[in-house]
């Protein structure tokens, strides 16, 4: 009986600990240290919510930068991948039909999803691909719009881990405000 005592006590302990106490305390740092990564990185005009960083959205104006297809179509709750396989023929022809729409030539993350469906980036290479298709719709000079895709180049974090990349949401709030 003493056994079970002891294990009944060792569990309600650990599950106060590590259950309660220690979410509890890490939740506080993050949001103390970490406030906008905490909050989902949302990016706000004033009271207004945009969207996340974190998260892509759809985007199918001509005058707006396109990000990488979801097989999801960008919704959050039933986010993944197709599924579809190399030699899938739905895999073939949904990108036969992207590269109809984006382009001769466009680059493979604007032909084929993300494993998540909801990549909210996209490479140097595919946004610098659309540039001519944006800067015609908005009536912008092309270089002026290249420069702006150029500017929201992140390289891979700490200098090492993968590749360049262009948030697609904060590119197209930028180019909304560009004059």
């Amino acid at each position: 009986m003493k056994t079970v005592i002891q294990s009944v006590l060792m569990l309600l302990l650990l599950t106060l600990l590590t259950g309660i106490i220690y979410p509890i305390v890490v939740n506080d740092l993050t949001r103390n240290l970490f406030p906008e990564q905490a909050s989902g990185s949302l990016i706000k005009d004033g009271d207004r919510l945009l969207g996340s960083k974190l998260i892509a959205q759809k985007f199918e104006e001509a005058d707006l930068f396109w990000p990488r297809p979801s097989a999801c179509d960008y919704a959050t709750l039933p986010s993944g991948a197709s599924n579809l396989g190399p030699t899938s023929a739905a895999l073939a022809k949904a990108v036969a039909d992207r590269k109809k729409t984006a382009g001769e030539g466009a680059p493979g993350d604007l032909l084929t999803a993300s494993g998540s469906g909801l990549d909210p980036d996209i490479s140097p290479e595919a946004a610098l691909f659309q540039v001519e298709r944006v800067a015609a719709a908005r009536h912008l000079v092309r270089e002026k719009v290249r420069e702006l895709v150029l500017e929201h180049v992140s390289g891979p974090q700490f200098g090492m881990l993968g590749q360049a990349r262009v948030n697609v949401l904060a590119l197209n709030l930028d180019l909304v405000h560009l004059k």
